[in-house]
């Protein structure tokens, strides 16, 4: 599960991908802070099965707060992206490369609009323009990658009598696209006639539907601790309807997180709320109290509900917990529920044998359900929450 960041410089990104990975990355009020893609661990949350089983879990990957398990995601920060980033403007089409691999992406859009198209600083950037210009990026990026070689392309489909949403899927199986997405777009936009007959438009109209099906956007509104953002976040939402758009401020999330880890406070991502823990200093209570102040706004700061937004509301994914012994919980080490893993609908147990290890998947034999203590039928799809003991051979 890979969750790539975009959007153009300045806009906190960075400090973004910090708040939720802790990691060590530049941070700084310019352009281009970021040259070469940041790589990290986030977690997206979600209420563990301890609590139904009356036990207490030990992840081996990941963590459990008071019942709610944390479940890693990989992150990626690419550099900023400006208009013309497909022509190879700004790190052009390397930063486009790097979001090859993502699953979803998350737009950290600067809605203060102090920032301008390039990440300058500026006054009143319509930050309408921003959500244009970067969803535009991204489809002649796709567009791009189809129009390679396009008329030998498509007189092969055409003169071999290919199967075409085959042979576009293995055009685009580098940005991990698969074909029941091209099929989709294909049926939607009826474009299933000869493929010559395709012009420029066609291609764009394509590549922009193939964006929206395979490569989804989660808008994150950021910088809300700055005046300006309230109305341009209402904006955002008058013009983008369809869009999911999350008001967030990532330098309060890396400031609550960062007094977490120096146990200053009481913090869990994605609270409402923090505890003091120790006395402190007059400055990091002034920073504390506008923080209070933000969260009784704001309820929370955005930066975790836009990681489960992506992979549970958007993605649809669901958490499984294999298990050695069913009775117990446990693996063959003892521990209890130690694993939690990321599988997107109409998984089966096969699927979860393979994310296991692929010597599981090799040797398997049948599924039980912890709760029932049943095995369970060749095509059941697993369902969130679900605990399942593998059977081998």
């Amino acid at each position: 599960m890979i969750i790539g960041l975009v959007g153009k410089p300045s806009s906190g990104k960075s400090t973004f991908f910090k708040a939720a990975t802790l990691a060590e990355v530049a941070i700084a009020p310019y352009p281009f802070t970021t040259i070469e893609k940041n790589e990290g661990v986030g977690y997206v949350k979600k209420e563990c099965v301890e609590k139904e089983f009356k036990v207490k879990c030990k992840p081996k990957f990941g963590y459990c707060i008071n019942g709610t398990r944390f479940i890693p995601v990989k992150l990626i920060d690419v550099a900023g992206l400006v208009p013309g980033a497909h022509k190879g403007k700004g790190r052009g089409n390397a930063f486009l490369d790097d979001l090859s691999e993502a699953d979803i992406l998350i737009h950290v859009l600067d809605a203060s609009g102090k920032t301008d198209a390039e990440g300058n600083v500026t006054e009143g950037y319509n930050v309408i323009e921003e959500v244009k210009f970067l969803q535009d990026e991204i489809d002649f990026w796709i567009r791009g990658i189809l129009a390679k070689n396009w008329e030998k392309f498509a007189r092969k489909v055409h003169t071999e009598k290919k199967k075409l949403s085959d042979e576009l899927a293995k055009q685009v199986s580098g940005l991990k696209i698969k074909e029941e997405s091209v099929i989709r777009v294909l049926n939607e936009l009826n474009l299933n006639e000869s493929i010559l007959k395709w012009d420029e438009n066609d291609l764009l109209a394509f590549a922009r539907n193939l964006r929206k099906e395979a490569k989804p956007i989660i808008i994150a509104a950021n910088k809300m601790d700055v005046g300006s953002s309230e109305e341009n976040l209402k904006k955002l939402k008058e013009d983008f309807p369809d869009l999911p758009i999350i008001a967030c401020s990532s330098e309060i999330e890396l400031l609550l997180r960062e007094a977490a880890k120096k146990n200053l406070i009481e913090y869990i991502p994605g609270a409402s709320e923090f505890e003091m823990k120790k006395e402190l200093n007059e400055q990091q209570k002034k920073a504390l109290e506008f923080v209070k102040k933000y969260l009784l706004k704001h309820k929370n700061t955005g930066i975790q509900q836009c990681l489960n937004n992506a992979v549970f509301d958007i993605l649809g994914m669901r958490v499984v917990y294999p298990v050695e012994n069913e009775n117990k919980l446990i693996d063959k080490d003892g521990n209890i529920l130690p694993d939690a893993f990321l599988l997107p609908r109409k998984s089966d147990a096969l699927n979860l044998a393979e994310k296991v290890h692929t010597d599981v998947a090799k040797n398997y034999h049948s599924a039980i359900d912890a709760r029932t203590k049943k095995r369970l039928p060749r095509d059941y799809e697993l369902r969130d929450g679900d605990v399942i003991k593998i059977m081998t051979h």
